[in-house]
């Protein structure tokens, strides 16, 4: 195992939380180069190993001293023995996605927002044992995870505890390499492959030890000096024969070497896909930080500094980009160390100096400062200048850096001494401070291996390297030395580098166009003048490779991951024109009108760092077919897609179809109301529906997918077992639609909100939906409204209710349902006890009705919401429903809107709201209640202390009305909401209302719209808005409160809350 120096916790803390650069750059190198064990908790150190627990195994002498000699190999570094949560629970996941097996790690992170999809976990005690009773345990096992996540601190940790018997005690014997090990090897027998890390095996090797079972674990794949490859490798059965390596390892895993050893390899994604899929047995994954682990992080570089460590979140928080990748534990931590170190340096920074760092370039070169400034003050200077390292520093950028940029287009991450030989390093050089902030070394278990502390600072290092040299090479530097056609210029050499970076399929060159091009941006040039760069330099060449940068946007049919890193290339050379116009666009409204390659790609590239897109790409209003077909590759990864009002026909629906197919396909929410989607274009998102593990919400509101259309989705529920929520509000889907929803129903438990407004389903449609709905306890939400279903499908709902038990809300809005619909719903509703919510507005409900709900609601303790706007129930109803609010203690939201109501049932409703301690809201809105009524409910408010919304619209209240109404306010503490809209209180109840808003502290909103308060009603107003600071939100539109009133108003709310808003 790698022999590496950590800090314990509270060295760690000291390094990061205080002291100088070189303390600083030291602290984070050791944590860097621990390939992932940032973000691990700060521990102590662990005691010593107990006696018992080394006891031997069969009293195998031999398994006692390998577990010895491993303890000893690693060590007491404070990182093992408990590791983090992230560690110890991994992802399960089946299988690669293309972005993984194809694209950078760094795109990987952005493409996902730094998320991880699966949902399924397993424990890192169980991670070799079976699934299941009936399932076997793994015999090939594999971890992912990008670089600097943690891949090898997860071995470390798992082979410790096993060494302490704390861990995988199903195994006798565990055997770790590294591919850094096994690179120093030619050819190689298994039998010396497993005496080179179990020197006590003997010469018989494992057979000899009589071991019952054999844990080998192979750590970083992604290192290994030969690809695997399965197709061409000969079959080897003899455990003495020596083969190549790479052959070794395949065979090894295809099981003609040891096939009853179980192997565990650990590797970046794309490096993993060498691995054939039908080899492996179990493969996981191990997530990056979420945002409270970045926190916990950064707590811990700072313990003793929690405002230095909040400031450093919010500087983090403000560049989406960068944050997005402190999802990756080593990428967390050097930013941190970067901002805390500007942080504590702030009074010694030049004005003209960029701080703090906003693209990946600028934190490198901050980086690079820090490690420079280490080497002056181990010389013992206390404040070394820049220009005196210059020479030494592009010393080492030429040694390293030639290093760095060939072992990247060779896909070599680790290096050896003959490696450094070829390339001329100077093995004295890698012994100064800032070589060592780049490039560790390690003992492996036959010679020394090199290696950068990180991916990323290996490409920038190369970047520096390209740069500087380009300058003056006569000839292509990616042929390394063979022969070219001469290359004259910089602006030649980077057209070179990009022409390579768009090519490469893999995207390894990525990141390093990235560096390149930020090199060339004013704030880079600023911070590492005089020592890597020349002053101004960059201005002969920024605005031409801004414009060649934009030549590689090609017009391809879809935007590719290389495209979008052209624009985070624009981004780092700080030419941002082009991403800032297609966001004002989208703010606007305004991108049909952009359908360039150049505009394309900028959208796609704010799909993944924009703030505005992050909840929901929201992408409405004629967004032609081309644009989004260009876009679907980028699609996939929107947690949140909105395609309304785009006219998009079923040609449309099945590339969508395909998108939401995709393995990759990472979207859980789409809406695509209000386009002309028929019958096809819903089948082709129904065979998506079948293999589709994402999508939780679909929204088709306003299309034509007819009964056939309904049909296939219905048989597409009945298998899916993701979709929770589906609207197909307003498709015509009538009768039969409505069967085949209910057919789904009898067999789905997943889907929880169904929505079927305005389908013109009737009451057969209605039955089969009823008798589904008997057996089905899954769908919480039932939208129903605007259909035909009258007295009879009322009557079948009924009975549904008796017995159903997961229904919640209900909604029958308008379906001519009269007082024998009315009648049998309320039956039921004496006997249920889950439903919530009904709505049964716009219906025939008359007085009668209105008994048999007067009736339900005194039975009925669960219904929290009824809704019987624009009915007939007039007073005598309305009564009726009053006298039995007195008894309700569950009711919380009743809507009497529009139901000709007088002051005979206001008066009912307030003597109700005088003992009702449940309800909350209550809508009595364009009922002429009258200045009576008003003066009923507001004496009710006196002594009420549950409602928190009133609404009294258009209901006849003059003065009289809004005196008394203001003589309440004056008492009552909970009445947040109260609209008055239209009425005719005038200049005498906006003088009563201002009275009380004066005390008043409890009102949040008031609507006085279009109450004739005149000028005089207005100064009144803002006299009592100076002093009240509860009030958030006044509606003073159609008043006729003239310039001097609207003036008052606006003095008047200078000295409210900021938060306060007035229409006027």
């Amino acid at each position: 195992m790698r022999k590496q120096e950590v800090h314990t916790g509270r060295e760690a803390g000291q390094g990061h939380g205080a002291g100088s650069p070189a303390e600083q750059v030291k602290a984070l190198v050791d944590l860097l180069a621990g390939k992932g064990s940032q973000g691990s908790q700060i521990l102590q150190p662990p005691d010593r190993t107990p006696e018992s627990l080394l006891r031997p195994h069969g009293n195998d002498l031999r398994i006692q001293r390998h577990r010895e000699a491993l303890l000893n190999r690693m060590g007491g570094s404070p990182e093992l023995g408990s590791p983090s949560s992230r560690l110890t629970s991994l992802l399960l996941v089946e299988d690669l996605m293309d972005l993984q097996l194809r694209e950078h790690d760094f795109t990987q992170v952005e493409a996902t927002r730094g998320g991880w999809c699966s949902n399924r976990t397993i424990a890192l005690d169980r991670l070799f044992l079976p699934l299941s009773r009936v399932s076997v345990p793994p015999r090939i096992s594999i971890t992912i995870g990008v670089a600097g996540v943690g891949k090898t601190t997860l071995v470390r940790n798992f082979v410790y505890l096993w060494a302490r018997g704390q861990m995988g005690k199903d195994f006798s014997l565990v055997l770790p390499l590294t591919f850094r090990d096994l690179n120093t090897h030619e050819k190689l027998s298994a039998d010396r492959l497993v005496r080179s890390v179990f020197p006590h095996a003997g010469e018989t090797g494992l057979a000899s030890a009589a071991l019952t079972k054999v844990l080998l674990v192979l750590d970083g794949l992604d290192e290994c000096k030969m690809p695997l490859d399965f197709s061409n490798t000969v079959a080897c059965r003899d455990p003495k024969k020596e083969i190549q390596v790479d052959h070794l390892i395949t065979n090894i895993i295809r099981g003609n070497l040891f096939p009853g050893v179980s192997v565990w390899v650990t590797s970046r994604p794309s490096a993993a896909g060498q691995i054939p899929g039908g080899l492996v047995d179990r493969m996981t994954e191990i997530r990056g930080f979420n945002e409270e682990e970045i926190k916990m992080c950064l707590g811990q570089m700072f313990p003793e500094d929690q405002v230095l460590s909040g400031w450093v979140l919010s500087q983090m928080q403000a560049d989406r980009p960068l944050y997005l990748m402190c999802a990756v534990p080593a990428f967390c931590q050097l930013v941190g160390s970067v901002l805390g170190h500007l942080h504590r340096n702030r009074p010694g920074l030049q004005d003209a100096e960029p701080w703090p760092p906003r693209t990946l370039c600028e934190l490198y070169s901050w980086y690079f400062r820090m490690a420079l400034s280490r080497e002056g003050q181990e010389k013992g200077k206390v404040s070394p200048r820049i220009e005196q390292l210059a020479h030494g520093c592009r010393k080492m950028v030429g040694t390293l850096g030639r290093l760095a940029f060939h072992g990247l287009v060779r896909k070599k991450y680790v290096f050896y001494e003959p490696d450094l030989k070829v390339f001329g390093v100077d093995l004295a050089l890698l012994q100064t401070a800032p070589c060592s902030c780049f490039l560790q070394r390690e003992e492996t278990l036959s010679s020394a291996v090199y290696y950068f502390t990180h991916l990323s600072l290996q490409e920038f290092v190369a970047a520096a390297y390209y740069y500087s040299a380009s300058k003056r090479a006569i000839f292509d530097l990616f042929t390394e030395g063979g022969m070219s056609w001469p290359q004259l210029g910089f602006l030649t050499h980077f057209r070179s580098a990009a022409q390579r970076a768009m090519q490469a399929e893999d995207g390894r060159l990525d990141v390093f166009l990235r560096f390149l091009s930020g090199l060339l941006s004013p704030r880079v040039n600023a911070l590492l003048a005089g020592s890597l760069l020349t002053q101004g330099e960059h201005q002969g060449y920024r605005a031409q490779v801004a414009e060649l940068l934009k030549g590689c946007l090609c017009p391809n049919t879809v935007v590719c991951a290389r495209a979008i890193n052209v624009l985070h290339c624009l981004r780092e050379l700080q030419h941002t024109e082009l991403a800032h116009s297609v966001e004002e666009a989208m703010a606007s409204g305004g991108l049909a009108g952009l359908t360039s390659p150049q505009h394309r790609a900028a959208l796609a590239y704010l799909l993944q760092v924009s703030d505005v897109c992050t909840q929901e790409a929201n992408l409405p209003l004629y967004l032609s077919q081309g644009v989004l077909q260009s876009l679907l590759p980028q699609l996939l990864y929107c947690r949140s897609l909105r395609l309304d009002t785009n006219q998009f026909q079923d040609p449309m629906m099945e590339l969508l179809g395909s998108v939401l197919s995709g393995k990759d396909c990472r979207i859980q929410r789409i809406s695509l109301a209000e386009n002309q989607i028929s019958n096809k274009g819903a089948k082709a998102l129904a065979r998506s529906l079948l293999v589709n593990r994402s999508l939780t919400t679909l929204d088709l509101r306003s299309n034509s997918i007819g009964p056939q259309g309904a049909k296939a989705l219905a048989d597409a529920l009945k298998i899916n077992r993701t979709l929770a929520s589906l609207c197909l509000q307003s498709n015509r889907i009538r009768d039969d639609g409505a069967r085949s929803m209910a057919e789904a129903l009898a067999a789905n438990r997943t889907l929880s909100v169904l929505h079927l407004q305005k389908n013109s389903i009737g009451p057969a449609g209605t039955q089969q939906m009823a008798d589904a709905l008997k057996q089905n306890r899954s769908l919480k939400e039932l939208m129903f409204s605007s259909n035909s279903i009258g007295d009879g499908g009322a009557k079948a709902l009924a009975e549904t209710l008796k017995v159903n038990q997961g229904l919640k809300s209900l909604d029958l809005q308008s379906n001519s349902i009269s007082d024998l619909g009315v009648a049998a719903l309320m039956e039921a509703l004496c006997t249920n006890q889950m439903l919530l919510s009904l709505n049964l507005r716009e219906n025939s409900i008359s007085p009668e009705g209105a008994q048999d709900l007067a009736r339900a609601l005194r039975t009925n303790s669960t219904l929290k919401s009824l809704d019987l706007t624009a009915n007939l129930l007039h007073d005598q109803g309305a009564q009726a429903i009053a006298v039995a609010v007195r008894e309700n203690c569950a009711l919380t939201s009743l809507h009497l809107q529009w139901n000709f109501i007088q002051a005979g049932a206001a008066k009912a409703l307030g003597q109700a709201l005088q003992l009702n301690t449940s309800l909350t809201s209550l809508d009595l809105q364009e009922n002429a209640i009258g200045d009576e009524g008003a003066s009923a409910v507001a004496s009710a408010l006196k002594a009420n202390t549950a409602l928190t919304a009133l609404y009294l619209q258009v209901a006849s209240i003059a003065a009289p009305g809004a005196q008394a109404l203001g003589e309440a306010l004056a008492v009552n503490r909970t009445l947040e909401i109260l609209d008055l809209r239209g009425n005719a209180i005038g200049v005498a109840g906006a003088k009563a209302l201002a009275n009380a808003l004066r005390v008043n502290s409890s009102l949040r909103r008031l609507n006085l719209q279009e109450n004739s308060l005149g000028m005089d009603g207005a100064i009144c107003v803002a006299t009592a808005l100076s002093g009240n600071h509860g009030l958030r939100h006044i509606n003073l539109q159609g008043n006729h409160i003239g310039e001097s009133g609207a003036r008052m108003i606006s003095e008047a709310i200078k000295t409210n809350a900021s938060s306060f808003t007035v229409e006027m």
